[in-house]
């Protein structure tokens, strides 16, 4: 079965530089603080509601080029959280959780800390709010609230991290198409994804992996709101950080202030349905993406939007056997060359550079793809991996439902290569468990609709064309909050902060002055 492309926000795959300055971009002092407890406490949880954070530079934080460029502002202050590893036994082994914070330049008037996950699951929210400065620098977010970032469990700076492959492992594994659907070619494949989840266990830890999961995020994510000051959680939660946040009002209803949801995770929707709207998502966001090329004088996949599946198909097909040369030694695979295309419906803004790798696949070169596909698994130019894809794969088995039935799968893959043709590698649809059937730890979530209490308002906002999380996502899961639903007409994925002015006033007035726009409110770019 097809697996689900990760859901990251724009800004993630765009990660800029940080900037802003605090007191004119004075470096802050390292120091400790105590503000917690604050709020209700659950019990035996009193020394992580209530410990002090040492904060200092976040320069030692950075896992990534881009972080260790991005962590040296002097604005910027990094702290690590302590959380229970298993919060069934909060006396035993403990964890700690990356924080980054970015002050209020305006004090007297703060509001309190914006707490922000870009998604993933997996992506960085450390990385995230660094990115975000320069976005609220200079409005009302960034003098009345903290812009505070947070690695989950498992992920970036939080120790421990999750580790499945090691770097060359990773080089290798995205060179194999898997593409053979026969009866030998599906036992080879699951055969590998057995021994991927074997070692994930064996480099990460079985307790490590049972504990991963978002109904633990939320958890550290209440510890964190205390541990700050903050009586009430504000939040900015991108795409699958959407389900961080419904899953918190679910469970902590009572200390939400305001929460804005963007690029939602329906729910209720199951793993199958999930990963098949997804793959309509990004079949439109193609489909978009041909016409914009087809008005073009020069457009690889030719000037008919109706033939563009078909020339794209006649591009990338040939890779599933013959990889091309795509310089410092390295191949392009097929599965390289539709991730690259993946990570460019993402965003308009990556439309030319996908123009661009397809004219050179053409040629037999495989350079621009082989960048955009490295820039969507995390690959920074000395060959080092991130760990977004790792940690993604962790959360998933164990947030979602388990699909281990052959037939099943099978049923899945036909389904998803009809919902996206351009991604169909013309082989028949395949039974091959993932890695997720071989899980060494069970399943901890399930897709449900959230039960909220006494819920104040939340912003949901949903694109009319998002190719990740379908616009219907959005719909649905502001209705299940009672929130108001805020519509983007456009093909993106996630909006807010990204230079929508209708977007970004709405969504900051309701987190200012927590009122949501009117109903019905649309926005176009």
């Amino acid at each position: 079965m097809a697996r689900p492309h990760r859901v990251l926000t724009a800004m993630t795959l765009l990660v800029l530089v940080a900037g802003g300055c605090v007191q004119g971009d004075q470096a802050l002092e390292p120091h400790n603080e105590r503000k917690g407890p604050v709020g209700p406490i659950p019990t035996g949880l009193d020394r992580y509601y209530g410990q002090e954070l040492a904060w200092g530079p976040c320069s030692d934080y950075a896992t990534t080029s881009a972080d260790r460029t991005a962590f040296q502002d002097p604005a910027l202050e990094c702290a690590r959280l302590e959380v229970p590893m298993d919060y069934a036994h909060p006396e035993g082994k403990t964890i700690r959780i990356g924080v980054l914070r970015k002050p209020a330049t305006d004090q007297q008037s703060r509001i309190g800390s914006l707490m922000v996950n870009p998604g993933g699951p997996g992506a960085s929210g450390m990385s995230a709010a660094a990115s975000l400065t320069t976005s609220v620098s200079d409005n009302e977010l960034g003098e009345r609230f903290d812009l505070v970032g947070f690695d989950p469990r498992g992920i970036g700076a939080s120790e421990p991290a999750v580790r499945c492959l090691n770097d060359s492992e990773r080089d290798t594994e995205r060179l194999d198409s898997d593409a053979d659907t026969s009866p030998a070619g599906v036992a080879q494949s699951e055969r590998e994804e057995r021994e991927y989840a074997g070692k994930c266990a064996a480099r990460t830890g079985v307790d490590m992996l049972a504990n991963v999961g978002t109904r633990d995020v939320v958890r550290d994510l209440d510890v964190l709101r205390s541990a700050l000051g903050e009586p009430k959680l504000n939040y900015l939660g991108y795409s699958y950080g959407t389900r961080i946040g419904s899953e918190y009002a679910e469970s902590f209803p009572g200390n939400v202030r305001a929460m804005v949801l963007d690029g939602a995770i329906d729910p209720g929707q199951t793993t199958v349905d999930a990963l098949v709207a997804q793959g309509a998502g990004f079949q439109r966001a193609f489909d978009d993406f041909a016409a914009w090329c087809a008005a073009r004088s020069r457009c690889t996949l030719g000037h008919d939007p109706e033939q563009a599946v078909q020339q794209f198909q006649r591009l990338t097909r040939p890779l599933v056997d013959n990889p091309v040369q795509a310089g410092y030694g390295r191949e392009l695979s097929y599965p390289d060359a539709t991730m690259a295309a993946i990570q460019a419906l993402y965003a308009p803004t990556l439309w030319e550079s996908l123009d661009t790798g397809l004219a050179e696949l053409e040629q037999g070169r495989g350079q621009t793809l082989l960048s955009l596909a490295d820039s969507y698994f995390g690959r920074d130019a000395s060959g080092r991996y991130s760990n977004t894809t790792d940690a993604f794969d962790a959360i998933h088995c164990v947030d979602d439902k388990r699909v281990t039935d052959p037939e099943e799968v099978r049923k899945a893959d036909r389904r998803y290569r009809e919902a996206a043709p351009f991604l169909d590698d013309g082989n028949q649809p395949s039974s091959a468990r993932d890695m997720c059937a071989f899980w060494p730890v069970p399943v901890t979530g399930e897709p449900t609709q959230p039960q909220v209490g006494e819920l104040p308002p939340v912003l949901v906002i949903s694109t009319t064309a998002d190719p990740a999380t379908p616009y219907q996502a959005g719909v649905q899961l502001a209705q299940a909050l009672h929130g108001r639903l805020l519509t983007y007409e456009g093909t993106q994925h996630t909006v807010y902060l990204q230079g929508v002015s209708c977007v970004d006033d709405a969504g900051t007035n309701y987190l200012v002055d927590l009122q949501v726009p009117p109903e019905g409110t649309r926005c176009t770019g």
